[in-house]
C-alpha cells in the first residue's frame, strides 16, 4: 500500500499562505536535497485546485533552472481535487478527481507503487483528515513571523499527531515529520 505524504511550508506563527513571500531566501542545497528525496520517493502527486493552478503554469518552464527535479515534477501523474475544474481545463499530466475525493484517494493508495506526494495545506486537508488518509506530514517550519495570512489547518477538529523525525537545516528551517497518532 502506498503512503500519502503531505509537505507544506509554515511560518513560526502558523501561516501557510503566500510562501513566495517568505520561503525563497532559505532555498539552498540542503533544502533542495530534502525536497528531492521526497519527490523522488513518489510516483504521483495529489494537489488541491489552488495549488494546481499555481504550479501548472510554472513547472513546465522550470526544467532549465531546476534540472532533474523539474523533469520529475513534470513527468509524474497529478491528481487534482476540485469541484470547479473539468478534464478539459486540466493540462500538465493531470486528472481531475471526480466524485468522492476520499474514495478516490483511498483507491490510489491501494495501488502498487511509490508514495503519493501532496504539496501545500488547504481545503482538501479537511477531507483527508476526516478520512484518515494522510500517512505522514512534513511541515517545513521557516524562521519567519508572517503576522497575517491563512493559518495551518484552521478550523479543523483537534487532531493529535506523533513527531517521528526532526530535521534541522543550516538555514534555520526545521522540517518536522509527523504521523497520525
Amino acid at each position: 500500500m502506498r503512503k500519502l505524504i503531505e509537505t507544506t511550508f509554515i511560518t513560526l506563527d502558523g501561516v501557510v499562505s503566500s510562501p513566495e513571500k517568505f520561503a525563497a531566501p532559505y532555498f539552498d542545497e540542503e533544502y533542495a536535497e530534502y525536497a528531492r528525496e521526497l519527490l523522488f520517493a513518489a510516483d504521483a502527486l495529489l494537489l488541491g485546485r489552488k495549488t494546481y493552478e499555481i504550479f501548472a503554469p510554472v513547472w513546465p518552464n522550470m526544467e532549465e533552472v531546476e534540472g532533474e527535479y523539474a523533469v520529475r515534477m513534470n513527468s509524474l501523474p497529478k491528481y487534482v481535487a476540485s469541484r470547479t475544474l473539468t478534464n478539459a481545463d486540466v493540462t500538465w499530466n493531470a486528472t481531475v478527481i471526480d466524485g468522492d475525493v476520499a474514495k478516490e484517494v483511498a483507491r490510489l493508495k491501494e495501488q502498487p507503487g511509490q508514495n503519493i506526494l501532496k504539496f501545500s495545506t488547504g481545503d482538501l486537508d479537511r477531507t483527508l483528515l476526516a478520512h484518515k488518509l494522510v500517512d505522514e506530514y512534513h511541515f517545513w517550519m521557516f524562521p519567519v513571523i508572517a503576522g497575517s495570512g491563512d493559518r495551518l489547518l484552521a478550523s479543523i477538529d483537534t487532531t493529535h499527531l506523533q513527531l517521528t523525525r526532526t530535521t534541522p537545516l543550516a538555514s534555520g528551517v526545521v522540517v518536522l515529520t509527523y504521523t497520525p497518532k
